[in-house]
């Protein structure tokens, strides 16, 4: 018998069973757990953007909390308008600022908020990954860059206290397209879009993972200077799938800062970036799905040990990240497939298993026309 995680039957399985685990959620869950859960997959959409440029590219970026935190500035950016009847901030008054500043005026919109806040992630990106991409730049350098990419950001967040509230960030907004944000069905209403997301993120990337594109992705991940070779452009890809990515953290941004009411320079800094990468580890990288898992275990497990263990839950995560760096050094997902292919050789049945970011036949890709 051959079981294939590739098949289409098996991704709609996979599909409908987290649409219905998610759809029953709110049935079982109080509406603080629920507000948890809603944060925590918007979370996920993130960790699919990363899994793409990292498990399937070999990108490893340090920064996506920069990309994160300017999606979720440019929706805060428009509640706090909203939120304020004299079209001034109060933030900005207490600092001196006499008129709205004229970067702050189409954040008024709630459409070019939220065309604006998957934009400029985006631009961000682009400028980064095509700077670097097309010096040869990557692995560690790259690294080291995104994350001074962070350091500059946060920087100018936390210096600039008239124009972006300084280390106190935007918050004190509660209306969003005239709705109260406290109102138990608004934040039920946010939740279902917020697994709408994830399913919606989930199909895109499982569709893009299963194209062409992503077995040139996986090409130039294991060996870049090949599939120079042979015609293709690796920047291109690069710069590409980088600036999905990074859409994808400026919608998760959006998405977060609705359901918690509150956005800082603290969560687009250095250690929720690294924090970020580590969900996708610990799901298993390249696998799409287990980054939704990593990303929804590891923050589940950060709220309960803190919770249960508020002096010590520090030490607990940080044992928790050195079992799996140790014994799941594939994740939990690439664990498990692992021991299905371990299983079917012990039980005389052929398995296979599809991992996506297994290495590539070169032979598949044809020069391009």
């Amino acid at each position: 018998m051959t079981f294939s995680v590739s098949n289409t039957k098996v991704k709609i399985a996979l599909t409908v069973a987290l649409a219905a685990l998610m759809l029953l959620a709110p049935a079982f869950l109080s509406e603080f757990r629920l507000s948890l859960l809603g944060k925590f997959l918007a979370y996920a959409v993130l960790a699919m953007g990363l899994d793409m440029i990292w498990g399937f590219t070999g990108i490893l970026s340090l920064g996506h909390g920069v990309y994160f935190g300017l999606g979720a500035y440019g929706m805060a950016m428009h509640l706090k308008l909203a939120a304020s009847p004299e079209g001034l901030p109060d933030f900005m008054s207490w600092s001196g600022v006499e008129k709205l500043p004229w970067f702050w005026a189409p954040f008024q919109s709630a459409g070019a908020a939220i065309v604006l806040s998957l934009l400029v992630p985006t631009v961000v990106a682009f400028i980064l990954g095509y700077l670097t991409f097309r010096n040869r730049i990557r692995g560690t350098f790259f690294s080291i860059l995104s994350q001074a990419l962070v350091i500059i950001t946060v920087t100018l967040f936390v210096g600039q206290q008239g124009y972006t509230g300084g280390t106190n960030g935007l918050t004190n907004f509660d209306t969003f397209l005239g709705l109260k944000l406290a109102d138990p069905s608004v934040k039920l209403a946010l939740y279902y879009a917020t697994a709408a997301a994830v399913l919606l993120t989930l199909l895109l990337c499982l569709g893009l993972a299963s194209s062409r594109l992503g077995k040139i992705l996986t090409a130039v991940r294991d060996a870049e200077n090949r599939v120079r070779f042979i015609g293709y452009d690796p920047v291109v890809y690069k710069v590409f799938i980088y600036c999905v990515s990074a859409a994808l953290a400026g919608l998760a941004g959006m998405l977060f800062v609705l359901q918690e009411g509150i956005v800082s320079p603290a969560q687009m800094g250095i250690v929720p970036s690294i924090e970020m990468v580590l969900w996708v580890a610990i799901g298993g990288r390249a696998t799409i799905v287990g980054a939704i898992l990593g990303t929804i275990l590891t923050n589940a497990a950060k709220t309960t040990f803190s919770e249960a263990y508020p002096d010590w839950w520090p030490f607990i995560m940080g044992a928790m990240f050195v079992v799996a760096t140790l014994f799941l050094p594939k994740g939990i997902v690439g664990t498990c497939k692992d021991w299905v292919q371990t299983w079917g050789r012990g039980s005389g049945k052929t398995v296979s298993v599809l991992n996506p970011a297994a290495p590539l036949a070169y032979t598949e890709l044809k020069k391009p026309h």
